[in-house]
């Protein structure tokens, strides 16, 4: 575990987060059988591992279980897609991963496996800031979204009502203009001027 592995685990939190977003709702049918599929792999997983004996079983089942537990995160990510399940997945593969890497340590001693340990603990810790970081800006951009929106269509019907006053104020100005002009004339001839200029600017 190292500073290569850190940032290796990071990009793929970035990587999720940008998938994840482009994810589709399955069917109930399809959760079920990605369930099923799951359940059945992890099975396998565990029976293979039964072969093995010491640590290599232990890391073997581990790495079973993680990958049980990041399949499980997957499928409710693509059954129910959101912010929160991408985060979701993020975690459980820094957990998963977790889980193998300190599993591995136990091959080490002394001081060699507590460093061990330490890195992996700081992995698993920078992938879950990392995921929760991810989250939180994703959350921030769709509120930011939703009120550049908001601002938009505010803005919009501002200027909408302003073209709808200004229409309002010219028509008046031209009103005027019209009645004023209606003033050369006397009589039946004004009245009928000034009824003209009521119908044409629907006064």
């Amino acid at each position: 575990m190292n500073k290569l592995n850190i940032s290796m685990i990071a990009m793929a939190i970035s990587l999720a987060f940008s998938t994840g977003a482009i994810a589709q709702n399955m069917s109930k049918d399809d959760y079920k059988a990605g369930k099923d599929k799951i359940a059945a792999e992890y099975k396998s997983a565990k029976a293979a591992c039964d072969s093995l004996s010491g640590n290599p079983k232990d890391i073997c089942v581990a790495d079973a279980k993680g990958k049980e537990k990041v399949a499980k995160a997957e499928l409710e990510a693509g059954y129910k897609p959101s912010n929160k399940a991408t985060y979701e997945v993020s975690v459980a593969k820094a957990e998963a991963d977790y889980a193998v890497a300190k599993e591995r340590c136990d091959d080490l001693a002394g001081n060699a496996k507590d460093v061990c340990v330490k890195e992996a603990k700081a992995a698993e810790t920078t992938a879950k800031a990392n995921a929760k970081a991810q989250m939180k800006t994703a959350e921030a951009n769709v509120t930011a979204k939703e009120k550049t929106t908001e601002a938009r269509s505010d803005a919009s019907k501002k200027a909408t009502d302003a073209r709808k006053d200004a229409t309002a104020d010219k028509r008046d100005a031209e009103y005027a203009v019209a009645k004023e002009k209606c003033d050369t004339f006397s009589g039946d001839a004004k009245d009928q001027c000034l009824n003209q200029a009521k119908a044409r600017f629907g006064k």
